[in-house]
């Protein structure tokens, strides 16, 4: 525990000492003490024995009074209130965005004549005109080149619907890209790698502000709704974690803390999948498995609490129109079989093939972006692939419309009041069975066409998705990467589909699948490689499975899924263990120690510790014999994170450490609010005033800002144990010692570079403290 911090008020033997309370002015809390600079990593352990310290005095006061005991009370209850707040927030903020965005998607191809403000469904909803074969047409619904021309069909109006479409496209894509430039640069990406990156410890200023929130919000919107290969779903967590900042920022108890922040940060990235997704419990595993560093038990009640409260809010709202909380429900009328769990298993194999290529091509793409002169232009590089997306995506109508509703389509089951093409199957004339057990039948001409649309749309997806996400706008994965695995799902569905119908007397089918039955669901398989693709990108494997039964209302299903995640897990880890999130963070130099990673080499503390062999000695402060003078030239010569305390330079022997900010800070307010403290002044840190004569400026006790029991661990420490230790415990800076005598020091940045280099990577890649 760290001697004093956040605690106000001098005890009596403190005042006694030297000057009294001119001295122990540091006794009083003055602004910003204990807080971090930017691009900084906290000290978990700090921040922990502070907010134990604030809440031994509210519980001591609780007794002196009612009033102090009502204040303890809503201390207790501010956290769930907090919760409360994000989950209507994030709520209400994700059912605006997917209004939102079924409006501008439709913009591009119409506009609805009785109210221009509603999307094409909603549009056909109100009319009396809708027949009920062709759902989609009603005459308040208009296309622009019948608007413009009155001409519905030809080759004049195609050519103008495609050159419309590109062009809202393109302003869509540029109005986000500008905005995210010139008002929030933070607002681009995903943002789920940096939220990883802040859980376990490290500030970026600005990165969850209200600018980030609401310039995320209008341009996840326009980013959406340009028709791009990206989904909505990673940056609402980034957007939930930015109501969760705000809201954090109005109890004392959050804004002061970063360590107890981090805990309603865990909690909001469950709100912002479960808004994303519809589906709360899997949000609180995604938060759990994929985001979160530090979770506590008390951390996963509020987090489902949130999520709970997010999922309300958005059922409230009804953003689809069907009542329920996800846009792909579905109800398949047959079950599954045993043998198809080796079709599973390849669509498995596939996802897991897809997230390796994906993530090395993306993070290649990236990298050169970075390095090359292609970063200087976001704006054209967001325009000039917007273009070739709208232009390449118009002609087939699987990527023309939104890859929400594609995915929706191709996990439908086919019913005898379904419309699409992939449900044009040969019927037979004497059929006389109920609607929902319809046996297997031919494909038709519909289904074949659709097929190779289909295909087209699955080299389309795999290849522009890896040029899309990580651009200067808004950009999710989760919806590309599931619509990659449905389209290969239902492909590979409606092939062993018609393999049991034109074969049912092989061996494999002849058990499960009679002539005339309802045997294989081809929207199964789509759902089953969406969780494969899904999975082969962020290596999810619990959450995953729980999100896509909750995202289809397929519980049944849980093993064909499990069998998929886990197997395409298995394949894409065999190239690499990172998964996209991770890549991203190791590109962009983050200081993240990944739970997951092993350390396996046999180094020891006194390898990595600094200082090196034939680097100066260590900057240290001496307890009562270092002058005011002598810690300004330190802190200006210097850009260490803070500095070990010792007895004296001769012993060396270990007293404390105090950082750097804390100094700076107490040095700069004694020279304003305490008289006599002058550049000769002795700077102290011991429990009594050194015996200096009386001609002598007055002394400086700074002991309040040390923490007397640092992190100390021996210089014939394995490395193994350290990593884990900084892992677990969260550390800054662990100091090394022999004997007691101060050798040296580790910091996180020293364990992540250690870390490069024993895997041959490049240890300057660790750009942050």
């Amino acid at each position: 525990m760290e001697a004093g911090e956040g605690v106000s008020g001098a005890t009596p033997t403190e005042e006694m000492n030297g000057a009294g309370n001119l001295m122990d002015f540091l006794d009083e809390p003055f602004p910003d003490v204990g807080t971090y600079e930017d691009f900084h990593t906290i000290d978990w352990l700090r921040e922990k024995s502070r907010d134990t310290d604030r809440h031994r005095k509210i519980t001591s006061k609780s007794k002196e009074s009612l009033w102090e005991l009502i204040k303890s009370l809503l201390d207790a209850w501010s956290g769930w209130v907090v919760m409360l707040l994000i989950g209507l927030l994030s709520g209400t903020l994700a059912g605006v965005i997917d209004l939102a965005v079924d409006w501008m998607t439709d913009l591009k191809e119409g506009v609805c004549l009785s109210a221009f403000w509603y999307s094409h469904e909603q549009c056909c909803w109100t009319s009396n005109e809708t027949t009920f074969d062709d759902r989609d047409k009603c005459p308040q619904w208009q296309k622009w080149a019948e608007l413009m021309t009155g001409h519905a069909e030809g080759a004049g109006a195609y050519v103008l619907n495609y050159f419309l479409y590109v062009l809202w496209a393109l302003l869509f894509s540029f109005l986000a890209v500008s905005l995210v430039r010139v008002f929030a640069p933070y607002a681009c990406g995903s943002g789920i790698p940096e939220i990883k990156t802040i859980l376990s410890g490290f500030i970026i200023r600005g990165y969850l502000g209200k600018w980030t929130l609401l310039i995320k919000t209008v341009t996840l919107v326009l980013a959406v709704s340009s028709g791009l290969s990206l989904g909505k779903e990673g940056p609402l967590v980034h957007v939930a974690c930015c109501c969760g900042n705000l809201f954090c920022s109005l109890f004392s108890k959050y804004s002061k803390n970063e360590g107890k922040r981090r805990e309603v940060l865990s909690a909001a990235a469950a709100a912002g999948v479960s808004v994303a997704f519809g589906a709360p419990i899997g949000g609180v595993l995604f938060s759990l498995e994929e985001v979160s560093y530090y979770f506590p038990l008390k951390t996963l009640w509020r987090s489902f609490f949130a999520a709970l409260v997010a999922a309300f809010t958005l059922r409230s709202i009804n953003p689809f129109g069907n009542s329920r909380l996800v846009l792909f429900y579905v109800e398949y009328h047959t079950p599954w079989y045993m043998a198809e769990l080796v079709p599973f298993i390849l669509l498995g194999v596939f996802g897991g093939l897809w997230g390796t290529l994906f993530i090395r091509a993306n993070i290649a793409w990236c990298r050169r972006r970075k390095t090359t002169q292609l970063g200087k232009y976001p704006v054209l590089e967001v325009i000039a692939v917007t273009g070739i997306t709208a232009v390449l995506a118009f002609p087939n109508p699987y990527t023309r419309r939104s890859t929400s509703e594609l995915i929706s389509e191709l996990f439908n089951d086919c019913g005898a009041l379904e419309s699409s093409q992939l449900c044009d199957y040969i019927n037979n004339p004497n059929m006389s069975r109920p609607v929902d057990d319809i046996p297997d039948r031919p494909a038709g001409p519909g289904v074949y066409n659709a097929l190779w649309q289909l295909a087209l749309a699955l080299i389309f997806k795999i290849v522009i998705t890896i040029f899309t996400f990580g651009m200067k706008i808004p950009s999710g994965l989760f919806i590309p990467s599931m619509a990659v695995g449905a389209i290969a799902g239902r492909i590979v569905g409606i092939a062993v589909e018609q393999m049991a119908y034109h074969h049912h007397d092989w061996i494999i089918f002849k058990n499960w699948c009679r002539p005339g039955a309802d045997c294989v669901t081809p929207g199964l398989y789509a759902m089953v490689g969406a969780a494969a693709c899904l999975g082969g990108v962020t290596r999810m494997t619990v959450s995953l499975v729980v999100i896509m039964f909750e995202l289809t209302g397929g519980l049944e299903y849980i093993v064909p899924l499990m069998a998929a995640a886990v197997t395409s897990k298995w394949v894409a880890d065999a190239f690499g263990k990172e998964g996209i999130y991770e890549s991203h963070i190791q590109l962009n130099g983050y200081p993240y120690l990944d739970v997951r990673d092993e350390f396996t080499h046999r180094t020891l503390a006194t390898d990595v510790m600094r200082p090196r062999r034939n680097d100066p000695p260590l900057a240290v402060l001496t307890q009562d014999s270092t002058t005011v003078e002598d810690v300004e030239a330190l802190i200006k010569d210097t850009d260490y994170n803070g500095f070990p305390v010792v007895v004296s330079r001769e012993s060396e022997r270990l007293i404390g450490f105090v950082q750097r900010r804390d100094l700076t800070l107490a040095i700069k307010n004694a020279r304003q609010k305490q008289d006599g403290v002058v550049s000769s002044s002795v700077v102290y840190f011991t429990e009594d005033a050194p015996q200096l004569p009386a001609s002598n400026p007055q002394p400086l006790k700074l002991r309040r800002i040390l923490n007397l029991s640092p992190f100390t661990v021996t210089d014939h420490t394995p490395m193994e144990t350290v990593v884990d230790i900084f892992r677990k415990l969260g550390l800054r800076q662990c100091l090394v010692t022999r004997s007691g005598r101060l050798l040296g020091i580790i910091t996180k940045k020293d364990v992540l570079r250690h870390m490069a280099q024993m895997m041959n990577q490049d240890p300057e890649s660790i750009m942050f403290n």
